[in-house]
């Protein structure tokens, strides 16, 4: 008995000594021990700083940039990852092409984040006939195949970088607004919310000020990985000549310039697939890693 009582303090002052993390923290921790966490940080982080810096490192005018005397040339010293039909060397074209895809990834989900919040919050909040409006609007979006109206939305508008965006961020909404709303369907009945309603705190403020920060996690998971799927169809729009439009270095276009070649000189086409594939495989790990680490009951 004695000896129970003189651990007592020492098991009290060892609980009391461990430092409290914040839920950042806590987090930020989980993402850093997962594989995919780690990776994915990696990899976006590397896109990312090329985005920003190989612009002003080498600037770079598409334009200008061909040498017929090097059409299709192979992999090389001089051309790393060869040349194009038109002599342009692609790996300076792959480089300064990731601006392009980041940009219209983080555009479309920046609109597409935005609107599908809003949506959702108003469905899975008021119900009733808002909740049944909204939904069948975005169920009518998702009975489309995403590529199909994305190309029927950049056909009737004209084929360019600004379209591309708008017809991705359309395709995309549908999926924002119904995660939002499942996870406001459940925490609208949590007892902070009651309370507020009881107090008389406006429908407003309690969308955006009680029930959207307590629902972040799923929005921030599904932001991430929505950046490599709107990177994705934007590549297979330009692929089919709707994205941006030639002589812009971007990824889908690159590998439907390659295609006709893909026998003779496959590093048109093998190199700006890979940049395209590496691009959204990081997006979608950082978007795994990110689901683990913001789950709370994987909080220890």
């Amino acid at each position: 008995m004695s000896s129970n009582v003189a651990l007592a303090p020492q098991t009290t002052n060892i609980l009391e000594s461990r430092p409290a993390r914040s839920l950042f923290s806590d987090a930020w921790r989980r993402l850093l021990s997962s594989w995919n966490g780690r990776v994915g940080l990696i990899v976006t982080g590397l896109i990312i700083l090329i985005g920003l810096l190989v612009p002003i490192v080498s600037p770079y005018d598409p334009s200008t940039d061909s040498n017929l005397v090097d059409s299709r040339a192979v992999p090389s010293l001089q051309h790393p990852f060869g040349a194009d039909r038109l002599g342009r060397d692609i790996f300076r074209r792959i480089l300064h092409g990731t601006r392009i895809s980041l940009t219209i990834g983080f555009v479309v989900v920046f609109i597409t984040g935005g609107i599908g919040t809003v949506l959702g919050l108003m469905a899975g909040y008021f119900g009733g006939w808002t909740d049944s409006v909204i939904m069948r609007i975005m169920d009518i979006l998702l009975a489309f195949p995403s590529i199909l109206l994305a190309i029927a939305i950049v056909a009737v508008r004209g084929a360019s970088l600004g379209n591309t965006i708008i017809a991705v961020a359309v395709v995309g909404v549908a999926g924002y607004a119904r995660v939002v709303r499942s996870v406001v369907l459940s925490v609208r009945e949590r007892d902070y919310v009651e309370a507020a309603r009881m107090i008389g705190v406006g429908n407003t403020s309690i969308m955006f000020r009680h029930i959207l920060p307590n629902s972040l996690s799923p929005i921030i998971v599904q932001v991430t990985i929505g950046v490599g799927g709107a990177i994705l169809t934007a590549a297979a729009l330009g692929f089919l000549g709707l994205g941006a439009q030639p002589p812009a270095p971007e990824w889908g276009a690159m590998i439907a310039d390659g295609t006709p070649f893909l026998r003779q000189s496959p590093h048109m086409v093998i190199f700006p697939g890979l940049a395209i594939m590496f691009t959204v495989l990081g997006f979608n790990l950082l978007g795994d890693g990110l689901r683990d680490a913001l789950d709370p009951q994987l909080r220890d």
